[in-house]
């Protein structure tokens, strides 16, 4: 059985060797560069799923778009909230988060969409929550144990996805 505990002693000997390190612990064999590289994916699907609920916010249309609108603003709040998460973890983690507009589409999971109809807005947010929701479940799968930090802060982000695809749901069902 395997000590759950180090003595103090040993805890304090590691904090200091470690200290330039700040919160950055040992990542129990994730490999620090790829687990990086995944968060900049990850924050450029934020900041793409930011722009479309924001587009669909100020463009929405129709006899249900004033709660439909509200519903997009919310959301690209709470994506913006996830983007900010995301680029503290890549900096905690000694990393540059990338917010380089030139390269955010090409890194994003999901699409960013200019539909004109109500409906097709509502449709398209729900398929890119469904994206954004596989590709958050493959990577925490990935992190396992690896990166616990970084696994929680993304399991904690993908509660709020899974709320924002039934959300789109409950829109699209009640204008069927």
């Amino acid at each position: 059985m395997q000590q759950f505990l180090a003595d103090v002693k040993t805890l304090r000997e590691r904090a200091r060797e470690d200290i330039d390190q700040g919160p950055l612990t040992d990542l129990r064999g994730a490999d620090l560069d790829r687990v990086i590289n995944v968060l900049n994916q990850a924050l450029a699907t934020e900041i793409v799923c930011v722009l479309r609920y924001k587009r669909h916010y100020f463009t929405a249309d129709g006899l249900n778009a004033l709660s439909a609108a509200d519903e997009f603003l919310e959301h690209a709040s709470e994506e913006q909230d996830h983007a900010d998460q995301i680029a503290e973890r890549i900096q905690q983690l000694g990393g540059d988060p990338d917010f380089s507009p030139d390269v955010v589409t090409g890194r994003s999971h999901s699409a960013y969409d200019s539909s004109e109809e109500l409906e097709a807005m509502m449709r398209e947010d729900l398929v890119a929550e469904r994206v954004v929701i596989a590709s958050y479940c493959e990577i925490i799968n990935w992190l396992g144990d690896g990166d616990p930090n970084t696994r929680r802060m993304l399991e904690s982000i993908l509660a709020v996805e899974e709320e924002h695809a039934e959300d789109m749901l409950d829109l699209l069902t009640g204008i069927s």
